[in-house]
């Protein structure tokens, strides 16, 4: 086993669920409340304004242009400075007290198999910090072994090889494993999100995997919970098995309506009235009343582990669709992490608390590359001023959504 992380401890009592609650050790109730950390431990292009493909594809061309040695110093830098220790200060500011961690197997894979190896150090420096402040930690499996659905952010390139794929099945087992046993006496872990918006046409398949990943991880680890992703974008929770397992969470996303949280179609103000389907506070409510009905059934809690809206300055309506979304979370009690903290300004897709508004030739949104498909070209002269920019003292915060949000977490 590889020894847990040896930043300086503050005391954090266990978190397990309880029916449709969670408390820590001392019986006190606990509601998560909090932010991803999305786009830093698995990247991903629209966060850096780029065309949205698969980050090995980025990799590859990256690779093949400057070398594999190039490759390794992006990949420090990027992770050095997108996330650093200040932003758990400025995620405690906020209010949090819970992050989801989404990261790429990649970081963990050579550690699991060849204990020694150094990636994992960034998952340990981030539980250190959050366990520091208070904040409780989300670890997300974001990208899989062949990818569990068939888009960019679980680096797929158009196929769930997840599925197909005893071997990587084996293989996230294993990282699995190697988590709980690294992880299992550090209380500021508050559980494992064991895969990301998987999609596939067999919800068997799905169940058996979980159960199976249920049972690796409870050999080791009895005490952290384990979050349960729905089907089809984690927005089918009916599907699920009842789990043999006292300590599980049930786990959804909600980023309705697409057409306006994703601003897919410009212009439109919520609520909506005059899109192709309306869409307001009560339909809101109703909406996610379904997953309400489902947890209060099987007596298990909800996690929302992703939600958000691009950030329009407020002027359509996006921070009345954040208040009304986190009044419905009150209303049924639901745990939610936001998506996400930050990232470079783009036209489309929830795009973060904080937005990076500049536009250097690395950003470069008049084409006709843009993001970090200038990364190769850019990187031997700018890569000092790149990773400056990365640091969130180069972003901006978006205002109106930053007062609703803090309205809601405490």
């Amino acid at each position: 086993m590889i020894s847990s992380p040896d930043n300086k401890r503050t005391a954090m009592p266990f978190l397990r669920t309880q029916g449709q609650r969670i408390f820590d050790e001392n019986g006190r109730e606990t509601r998560l409340r909090g932010v991803n950390l999305g786009g830093w431990l698995m990247m991903e292009a629209y966060f850096m304004f780029a065309p949205n493909r698969p980050l090995h594809l980025f990799e590859k061309n990256f690779q093949r242009a400057l070398g594999a040695k190039a490759l390794e110093e992006f990949h420090h830098e990027f992770r050095h400075n997108f996330i650093r220790e200040e932003d758990f200060d400025a995620i405690q500011k906020l209010g949090c007290n819970c992050i989801r961690l989404p990261f790429h197997y990649r970081v963990i894979e050579p550690v699991a198999m060849k204990p020694g190896g150094k990636d994992v150090g960034y998952l340990d420096k981030a539980i250190g910090w959050a366990r520091q402040r208070g904040i409780y930690v989300i670890l997300d499996l974001h990208a899989a072994p062949g990818s569990q659905n068939h888009d960019w952010h679980s680096d797929s390139d158009g196929k769930a090889q997840f599925w197909t794929s005893p071997r990587n099945q084996q293989r996230t087992l294993k990282i699995w494993q190697f988590l709980a046993d690294r992880y299992k006496d550090e209380s500021a872990v508050a559980g494992y999100d064991l895969l990301n918006e998987t999609v596939l046409s067999d919800p068997v398949k799905l169940n058996r995997f979980y159960a199976a990943a249920i049972a690796r991880i409870r050999r080791i680890d009895k005490k952290h919970i384990i979050f349960v992703e729905g089907n089809n974008w984690a927005q089918d929770i009916e599907c699920l098995d009842v789990f043999e397992d006292d300590n599980y969470a049930l786990s959804i996303h909600n980023y309705e309506p697409l057409d306006f949280t994703f601003n897919f179609v410009p212009f439109l103000r919520y609520p909506l009235r005059r899109a192709k389907a309306p869409w307001n506070r009560a339909i809101l409510t109703k909406n996610l009343q379904r997953y309400a009905q489902t947890a209060a059934k099987r007596n298990l809690p909800v996690l929302v582990g992703e939600f958000g809206v691009n950030a329009r300055e407020g002027w359509y309506g996006e921070d009345r669709w954040l208040a009304d979304t986190l009044t419905a979370y009150d209303k049924f009690e639901f745990h939610w992490t936001y998506w996400t903290y930050k990232a470079v300004k783009n036209y489309t897709f929830p795009d973060g608390l904080f937005s990076y508004r500049p536009n250097p030739p690395w950003v470069r949104r008049e084409g006709p590359v843009t993001g970090w498909e200038t990364y190769a070209a850019l990187w031997p002269k700018h890569k000092k001023e790149m990773a400056a920019s990365w640091r969130t003292a180069a972003f901006t915060p978006n205002p109106q959504l930053i007062k609703v949000f803090k309205a809601h977490v405490r």
